[in-house]
């Protein structure tokens, strides 16, 4: 009769049945809504938020020394440059770095940072760019992660285009 719950055909009368049968005598605690307690009825308390899941055994200054040595600390990311006198890639400058510093260079440019060339009526910041990368003039430094960890920095005055 009607698609909203008519007798029809086929006998339907309308959508009064549930979908899905529950017995909440079998699963009591299903709609309960209290707030189950943090960790599996652990104390909320005695958690820890800086642990990081770190379990301490044996010694407790060696497992804060291990702490340490994967922290990311300024002294960490500082050991882990290469010399320049030891560096292994290329010096040549990639497509990416190049598009990398351009860009970065160009947005600069656009927020009216000091250009370091004679723009000779150049208005566009991408432009004036790549003029500042052809006279080797861009202040910016490339910085190449190997896959040891350690890292290789390359002044865009060193790197050839």
């Amino acid at each position: 009769m009607s698609d909203y719950g008519g007798d029809d055909a086929y006998g339907d009368t309308g959508y009064d049945e549930p979908a899905i049968e529950f017995d909440e005598e079998a699963e009591p605690d299903i709609l309960d809504d209290d707030v189950d307690e943090a960790g599996g009825g652990e104390d909320p308390e005695a958690i820890d938020p800086n642990d990081d899941h770190v379990v301490v055994t044996g010694d407790a200054s060696a497992a804060a020394a291990a702490k340490e040595k994967t922290s990311n600390t300024v002294e960490n990311e500082k050991s882990k440059r290469v010399d320049n006198d030891k560096r292994t890639t290329t010096p040549y400058m990639t497509k990416y770095e190049r598009a990398r510093v351009l860009g970065t260079r160009a947005l600069q440019i656009s927020g009216n940072a000091p250009v370091l060339i004679d723009v000779e009526g150049m208005t566009d910041p991408l432009q004036i760019a790549a003029k500042e990368l052809q006279e080797k003039k861009i202040p910016l430094v490339v910085r190449r992660y190997l896959p040891d960890g350690f890292y290789e920095d390359w002044t865009c005055e060193e790197l050839l285009t």
